[in-house]
């Protein structure tokens, strides 16, 4: 199974043998005072900054969202697309729950773009899928519905079938299909990292989808959340995750070692290469 991204002049392939897929996740004002204060002056040279220092930091996808308080995302969301379309070639992640926004989004995107997200909630599925079938994008399918968020990993499993059955019903391939299965933090639900991991084989085993996951929440609230960051990326690579939504800077020399113990790196060539760039 694979799923393939594109911008305007680069394709990006999650899934199979390939090397894990990292997606910079730090286009986002959720905790980032400093990029909330750019974004309400108007300041999108911040926005083009961060966009080629992920890049530059081996970033392979951008997540961008612009969803706080204050924002008309319909308006700026688009902005800020075109402006890291215009910064860097790597495919974006658009990331919002507004759908008017995505819709703005997806109609200023150039290219096949991952769309973050749909729930299982009937909400988000009748009223995302749509958008994603008629733009041809990917999507991420959240393990939520409207009971919320179940902690075990039968549930997380089962709404992911239902995700998928709605995307397939929609016209949309399964391929384009990838699955969130959605970790708090250990510090407040010890059994959250290992019920994901669960999720995490039973999607990719069972149906045969990609997986992702939004790898910083397992650590909210605990010191030294690099480390547990680092311990967990290289768990969820050898569960079957094909992508990640990471800080890549601190996250990625974590993952490359992954994916080397997983031989998805002939004769160490990545690892070796970011070796040296890091020394």
């Amino acid at each position: 199974m694979e799923t393939m991204l594109s911008s305007a002049s680069r394709e990006v392939v999650v899934g199979g043998e390939r090397p894990t897929v990292l997606i910079g996740e730090r286009i986002n004002p959720s905790g980032k005072k400093w990029l909330k204060e750019a974004l309400m002056k108007d300041d999108l040279d911040v926005v083009r900054r961060e966009a080629v220092a992920q890049a530059e930091a081996g970033a392979d996808v951008l997540d961008v969202n612009v969803g706080v308080f204050g924002i008309d995302e319909k308006a700026m969301l688009p902005r800020v697309v075109e402006t890291v379309m215009g910064a860097v070639d790597l495919p974006l992640c658009i990331d919002t729950t507004d759908s008017a926004a995505l819709q703005a989004a997806l109609e200023a995107y150039d290219g096949k773009p991952l769309v973050n997200s749909v729930t299982g909630e009937e909400a988000s599925l009748s009223s995302v899928l749509p958008l994603v079938k008629e733009y041809g994008a990917a999507v991420v399918g959240l393990v939520q519905d409207d009971e919320g968020i179940p902690k075990d990993a039968v549930r997380r499993f089962q709404i992911a079938e239902k995700i998928l059955r709605r995307a397939e019903d929609a016209g949309i391939p399964r391929q384009d299909v990838i699955i969130d299965c959605l970790v708090f933090s250990v510090g407040s639900d010890t059994s959250s990292g290992s019920q994901v991991l669960e999720a995490i084989r039973r999607v990719r085993g069972e149906l045969g989808l990609n997986v992702t996951l939004g790898l910083s929440n397992i650590s909210f609230g605990l010191p030294d959340r690099d480390l547990i960051n680092g311990a967990f990326a290289a768990m969820a690579v050898l569960a079957g995750a094909g992508c990640l939504i990471v800080d890549v800077e601190k996250v990625r020399p974590c993952v490359l070692a992954a994916d080397l113990v997983a031989g998805k790196d002939s004769h160490a060539r990545r690892y070796l290469a970011d070796y040296r760039r890091r020394k």
